[in-house]
């Protein structure tokens, strides 16, 4: 019931909020990061096969969670290095307290601000879901610094922010607006490689 409570909710925010940009290549996307105001939806690096987590699973354990695999630590040390290579510097990193997106912001970033907002909404019921959207949404208004900040989460907060999906490890990148998040491109750091929005 939970997972069709929040495949409803995501479809909702799908028709609500999805955005067609225009196409922008990858220079202009590297651009944007540098110039900054842009925020970088992040979906974590590649895991361990499964969905969701194992039974039993306790947030503050790690061993108790689905966690990145070898080729996702690689993976997330490469996205750091792309970064670092076209002068683009994060004010900040918030993640997820999940520790697959801990562990891919501080791999990536050396850094990572564990925010509850970002915490994985895939058990959630609707009321908690949309909480958890309008607090993040009210943060992102409320932030007056203008570097790039970088937000680590889970496929599918994502794809309720943006109707958007991400690879494990790919990026979306957004201008936040009052009642949404724009859309402006998508980028895989991994190999360098950036695509329009819109396909």
């Amino acid at each position: 019931m939970r997972r069709r409570t929040v495949f409803c909710l995501l479809l909702f925010f799908w028709t609500a909020h999805a955005v067609h940009a225009a196409s922008v290549d990858e220079g202009t996307l590297w651009q944007r990061l540098r110039a900054g105001e842009v925020v970088v939806l992040m979906r974590h690096a590649a895991t361990t096969p499964g969905i969701g987590d194992p039974p039993g699973f306790e947030l503050g354990k790690c061993a108790t969670q689905r966690n990145l695999s070898e080729a996702g630590r690689r993976d997330a040390r490469a996205i750091g290095a792309a970064f670092r290579q076209r002068g683009v510097h994060p004010g900040a990193v918030w993640s997820s307290r999940w520790c697959r997106c801990l562990d891919t912001a501080r791999l990536a970033f050396d850094q990572a601000k564990p925010e509850p907002t970002l915490d994985s909404m895939f058990n959630d019921d609707d009321a908690a879901s949309r909480a958890k959207l309008r607090e993040l949404r009210a943060k992102l208004a409320a932030r007056r610094e203008t570097s790039p900040l970088v937000l680590v989460t889970h496929d599918v907060n994502i794809r309720a922010l943006t109707g958007e999906y991400l690879a494990q490890g790919e990026m979306l990148l957004a201008v936040p607006r009052s009642d949404r998040l724009e859309v402006i491109g998508r980028l895989d750091a991994r190999a360098g490689v950036a695509r329009s929005a819109a396909r």
